[in-house]
Parts: C-alpha cells; sequence; structure tokens
C-alpha cells in the first residue's frame, strides 16, 4: 500500500473487510471439554449453513471435525441451547461422545470410525423431546442430562427434569425407558453435579417469574447405590440471591457462585472464598456455562472480572487469585479442566475468540501465594489467523459516560480507522450506536469484523453497555427493573449525544443499531427520541402485550415481569413503551432484519409494526430470511444483513462506500 495516504469522506474509504469475511469470521468456538487427556470443543461453520461442529485436538497437536456435515451439535433447551456434548475415552484408549444434534433434537452415541447412533426417541408433541448439559455416567451405563418434554403444543407445554439415558440405545425407540431422575419441582433445572463419591448430586432450580439471573436455588440430593436420588433440599439461593454456577472441589466440598453480596462471588460449604467487587459468574442464559472449574490441587480456575474478564487460577485458602499471562483481555463462559491443565475461549481487541490451554502443574499451590507465574498459557484451536492486515483493524476505547440523574454509563467506542485514509479536516464521521442483546448481558471488547467493516469505512461504532448490563453488579444490573425502554433507550441516546457534543461524532448522522433486545432498543430509540437519523433492527421484540401473551418461548414468557411489570398491572405502560403502539412517530428511516424460523422473537411482531407503518412515507426496507432463527448463523444471510445495512447508512448520511448493493427503500 505504500505511504501514501488519502483524503477521503467518511464512509467511503476502501476496505479489504468485505461482508464475505466478516461473515466467515462470525461465531467462536464454545463449549470445550475433555476426553480423556484430549481437548474437544464445538465450532461454527458458517458456510455450511450455520451449523456447528464437534472438534478434537489430539495429542500430537492436530485438530480435526469429528462430525461431518450435516450433524449440527447444538441443543434447544430453553432455545438458547446448553452444553450440547459430553465424553470420555473407553476401551482400548478409544473416545465414547455423546451429543444432541440440532436438527432432531435427539442424543446420539458417537465412537470415530463408526456412524452415530441415537440414543433418545423422537417424539410428536409439540416441540418434543429436547437434551442438555450431559455428564457420563459409565458405572451405571448411562449419560445423565436434563430432559425438556414438551407436553402440548403451545410453547409453554413444557416440563423439566433430570434424566437418566441409558447408553446401549434401549431409549431410542422408548421414551418409558428414560429414567427420570427429579420430578418437575422446578420449571428450570441445569445439569447434575456429581459429586467425587458419587453420592452426591446438586443443581440448580428456578421458576417463573425468575429469570436465572433473578434467583436461583441451589439443589442436593443424596445418591442411593442404584443410581436413583432420594429427597432434595435447597441449600442455598432464593428469589433475590442468583447462584450461576455448582460444582464440586476434589475433596469433596461444594463450590458455587452467588451474588448474595451484589457480586457473583464463589463460596466454598457456604464461606465466600474470594470476596470482590467484581464477577466470578454471569447471566446463564445456557445450560451448563461455565466460569469456574476447580483442579486437583485444590486450586480453582475462574474467569472473573469487573466489565472485561480474565483468566486465572484462585487459591481458595489464601483468596488470592494470580491471572494467567497473555494477550486476552476477554473469556467465554467455558472452562474444562483435567488434572491442572485448563482449557478456555479468549479473545481480545486484535484477534478472535481462540481455544487456549494453561498449565498450572510447574507451580506449587505456595507460588500463588507469592504472586508468581501460574504456567505457560497457549493458543490450542481455533488460532487466530489475520484474514487482512490488522492495521485495518478497530482502536477500541474504554469510555464511561454520564446518563440522566447522574448515572454511569458503560460503552466502548471505536474511532473510524484505515491505514490508507483520512477524512477532511472539517468533517466529523457518522456513528452507530450497538445495542446489545439480552438485554441482561454485554458487549465484549473483542475483535469483530462486523464492527471492522463499518470502521474501516468510516463509520465510527459506539456498544453500550447500559444500565441493565451485566459485569458491574447486582445495582448496576437492576437499573433496567420495570426501566426497560427507558433507561437503555436513555442511556444509548446519553452516548449518542456525548460524542456529538464532544465532536467525536456528528450529530446529524447518528444511527442505532441491534438484535433481540437490541432490536427492541432500537426500535424504542425510533419511536420516543429524534436522536438518530435511522436505524437497523434485527430480530427484534415490538410488541410487549403480543410477545408476552404467548408470542415467545417458555425460556422468556414472563421476563418482562421484571423488565417492565407484571401486564395484569400495568397495562398502560405494556403499551406506552411498545414501538408497535407508537409507529406513527417513526420518522427516521430503517432497515428491518428477521428470521422466519425464529421461534423467541417471531415474524409475526415485525408484521405487525409494518402494517402499523402502512401509508406513513418512511424510507425502509424489510428482509426476511428463510431457514434463519433467533440469531443469523449462515454466511449468506450475514453477508446480505452487513450489505443491506451498510446501504441504508450510505443513503441517509449520503455516503459513497464501494462496491455495495443499494439497497431499495420502500415508503
Amino acid at each position: 500500500m505504500g505511504d501514501e495516504v488519502q483524503t477521503l469522506p467518511y464512509g467511503s474509504w476502501p476496505s479489504p473487510i468485505d461482508a464475505a469475511l466478516a461473515a466467515a469470521h462470525d461465531g467462536h468456538p464454545e463449549w470445550a471439554g475433555f476426553v480423556g487427556d484430549e481437548a474437544w470443543w464445538t465450532e461454527p461453520r458458517p458456510t455450511e449453513g450455520g451449523r456447528r461442529t464437534l472438534v478434537r485436538r489430539r495429542a500430537d497437536g492436530s485438530e480435526e471435525s469429528v462430525l461431518p456435515a450435516p450433524w449440527n451439535v447444538r441443543s434447544r433447551v430453553i432455545e438458547y441451547g446448553g452444553q450440547p456434548w459430553a465424553g470420555a475415552m473407553v476401551r482400548d484408549g478409544r473416545p465414547l461422545v455423546v451429543f444432541v444434534n440440532f436438527a432432531d433434537q435427539r442424543l446420539y452415541r458417537y465412537e470415530p470410525g463408526g456412524d452415530p447412533r441415537p440414543l433418545t426417541p423422537v417424539s410428536p408433541v409439540g416441540g418434543g423431546l429436547r437434551w442438555a448439559d450431559p455428564v457420563l455416567r459409565l458405572d451405571l451405563g448411562e449419560v445423565w442430562c436434563v430432559l425438556e418434554e414438551f407436553t402440548g403444543d403451545g410453547p409453554t407445554d413444557v416440563r423439566r427434569v433430570l434424566a437418566a439415558v441409558p447408553l446401549d440405545g434401549s431409549a431410542a425407540q422408548d421414551r418409558d425407558a428414560v429414567r427420570e431422575l427429579t420430578d418437575a419441582r422446578h420449571r428450570f433445572v441445569t445439569g447434575p453435579r456429581i459429586s467425587p463419591d458419587g453420592r452426591h448430586v446438586a443443581w440448580l432450580g428456578w421458576d417463573h417469574p425468575r429469570m436465572p439471573w433473578d434467583g436461583t436455588e441451589l439443589v442436593l440430593a443424596p445418591v442411593a447405590d442404584d443410581g436413583t436420588l432420594r429427597e432434595p433440599r435447597t441449600v442455598a439461593g432464593g428469589p433475590e440471591e442468583s447462584i450461576a454456577q455448582v460444582d464440586w472441589a476434589h475433596d469433596g466440598a461444594l463450590l458455587y457462585a452467588s451474588d448474595r453480596t451484589g457480586w457473583w462471588n464463589i463460596y466454598r460449604d457456604g464461606e465466600p472464598v474470594c470476596p470482590r467487587a467484581e464477577e466470578f459468574g454471569g447471566p446463564l442464559w445456557k445450560l451448563g456455562q461455565r466460569w469456574f472449574a476447580p483442579l486437583e490441587s485444590g486450586l480453582i480456575a475462574v474467569v472473573h472480572g469487573r466489565g472485561a474478564t480474565a483468566l486465572g487460577i484462585l487459591d481458595p485458602e489464601t483468596g488470592e487469585v494470580v491471572d494467567a499471562a497473555g494477550p486476552w483481555t476477554e473469556f467465554a463462559a467455558t472452562l474444562a479442566v483435567h488434572g491442572e491443565r485448563v482449557v478456555a475461549v479468549g479473545a481480545s481487541p486484535r484477534s478472535a475468540y481462540e481455544v487456549v490451554e494453561l498449565d498450572t502443574l510447574p507451580h506449587a499451590r505456595t507460588d500463588s501465594r507469592g504472586g508468581a507465574p501460574i504456567g505457560r498459557a497457549r493458543v490450542i484451536g481455533a488460532c487466530h489467523d489475520d484474514a487482512v492486515d490488522p492495521a485495518y483493524y478497530p482502536e477500541p476505547q474504554i469510555r464511561t459516560f454520564t446518563g440522566p440523574a447522574g448515572r454511569e454509563i458503560h460503552a466502548h467506542v471505536y474511532p473510524p480507522h484505515h491505514p490508507g485514509c483520512v477524512a477532511p479536516g472539517d468533517e466529523l464521521p457518522p456513528y452507530v450506536m450497538w445495542a446489545h442483546g439480552g438485554p441482561t448481558s454485554r458487549a465484549p471488547l473483542v475483535l469483530d469484523l462486523a464492527i471492522a467493516y463499518f470502521t474501516s469505512r468510516g463509520i465510527g461504532v459506539a456498544e453500550v453497555n447500559y444500565g441493565g448490563s451485566t459485569g458491574h453488579g447486582r445495582e448496576y444490573r437492576n437499573r433496567l427493573r420495570e426501566q426497560w425502554g427507558v433507561v437503555d433507550v436513555e442511556d444509548c441516546a446519553a452516548v449518542a449525544l456525548a460524542l456529538a457534543d464532544e465532536g467525536t461524532a456528528d450529530r446529524d448522522r447518528l444511527a442505532i443499531r441491534g438484535g433481540s433486545a437490541g432490536g427492541w432498543t432500537t426500535a424504542a430509540s425510533l419511536t420516543a427520541t429524534d436522536v438518530y437519523a435511522c436505524g437497523t433492527i434485527i430480530y427484534p421484540i415490538l410488541d410487549l402485550a403480543g410477545w408476552g401473551e404467548g408470542e415467545t418461548h417458555d425460556f422468556e414468557s414472563q421476563y418482562l415481569e421484571t423488565l417492565v411489570g407484571p401486564l395484569a398491572e400495568v397495562p398502560a405502560r405494556y403499551a406506552e413503551r411498545s414501538p408497535t403502539e407508537h409507529a406513527d412517530q417513526v420518522t427516521a428511516p430503517f432497515l428491518l432484519l428477521q428470521g422466519l424460523d425464529d421461534v423467541i422473537c417471531p415474524p409475526v411482531q415485525c408484521e405487525r409494526f409494518l402494517a402499523r407503518m402502512q401509508g406513513r412515507r418512511v424510507p425502509h426496507a424489510y428482509i426476511a430470511f428463510e431457514g434463519e432463527g433467533h440469531g443469523f448463523r449462515r454466511a449468506e444471510t450475514m453477508i446480505r444483513a452487513l450489505e443491506a445495512e451498510l446501504s441504508l447508512y450510505a443513503q441517509v448520511f449520503v455516503l459513497n462506500p464501494p462496491g455495495v448493493p443499494t439497497l431499495e427503500l420502500s415508503k
């Protein structure tokens, strides 16, 4: 490229990061585990219909995709899924793996060299039988896991229990051969965690209208010699205490992460081991997420932090944590341990998520007390490879803004960045506010080529971790209680206007975009404020009353009780905040993107909103994708969505991005 720098208007910078490249790098490895000495995990395959494959790393360092297309290792329990596989080395050192196949949601047994064999039947009732968070019980010839069973055709006609599935295939056509371990005392349960001596099992349970980050119960039950469970009892948790994870130390102590002090901290047999104003847990959106894992030495591998997360080793005797050295600034909620080896999934603003191994064996417990290094961390899988010159990557800023009533708002600001282009000196850049989903979640500070797709063309991005986001304690998280559609909208607008006021962004060229709950915030922002010139609304919630009266899945069917308030008590609030009820207030152009197979935020929400927009003569486009659910996974879908979004901004902001198909806006 040389040293020549061009002066071009924002939005017209030529970029090597096209939509196809961004789509090919969407998603990240997940659900790490060990099979014997080998590390295994799942990986996305956007160009293979969006499936997830199971990857094996052999002792010699080679990697292989264990299951060919169309096998798709992904569970639909609570629709967001959970741990979809488990494995162990059996006779002759051969791996035995059980996994959930997305297409039929059956549990399969697989041994390399053979074909997957079903272990569970298909049910014609409603959403059928679904499985998640499996644990192999080779001593009993079973796999223990969560069973989600639909009892009718409605999305809330469902029960969940812990169940034992025979490994010999005898339940493949016989539902009665599945042994239920618990009754349906809780509406929701996580998978079983079995004590080292096999005599006790622990799990988490909760009920409507609470979500798992509101309040959960830690349940403990003795295990009889025949593998049945005796009377369970609640040993921790409650309506206002969220326990995010439970596990067992190797000496039989019960470990769990509770937010009883306002922060998810780790407890050992009920006593805190590292009381800090930071998180050692998170929102349980998927069953089997793991923020800590006990080592044989008694130390505990932890994913922890305030805002961002680090991988560390916690000494429960001293309460000290020593973090692994390396370039990673964010770790996902997946950990696996084998002996003193730890496998995690980490990323940074310069690298996408990759599988990282930390060997703690070279250092004894006494070393960690003195703050000594804990071992060498190295990448062992899904290694980040710069598909383009890293000079085109965005250079983020971690910012804290002041919102209404002086409240803090956390955000990541990504200014336009290009190694060979600058804008005319008198021009301010357009900016897009990104509202994350959840809304009980957060935007991690990691390399995202979808963000780079815009910043490398001269469009700034600001990810707003608005009030209600996780990573900053329960008080920050609870700001959104009964304030959804208010606090999130205000916080995004406050960041946008602050960027304009300080001369970072062009006040007349501000946009907002988001998916799922972020799609709600986007649509609500377009109806309630005049801050934005346009918006991109992706698989959104648009009609609160409809969504709260049966238009979504069971897991979130009463989520609005805390986010908005009980519908029976505050029906006017539901109407007051719903974008569908205020479609006449939308004046800014918008793009609406929706998957037709979405059961969480179904297409009917978009269709109802668009019907209210008829005759309004507001430029807009609606693109619905067949075969896509909640969260786009196919490369061709993501390509079209990104290009359409860029074209919207180009038309509204009067930009000239080269080589981007024009999105037709209707009125």
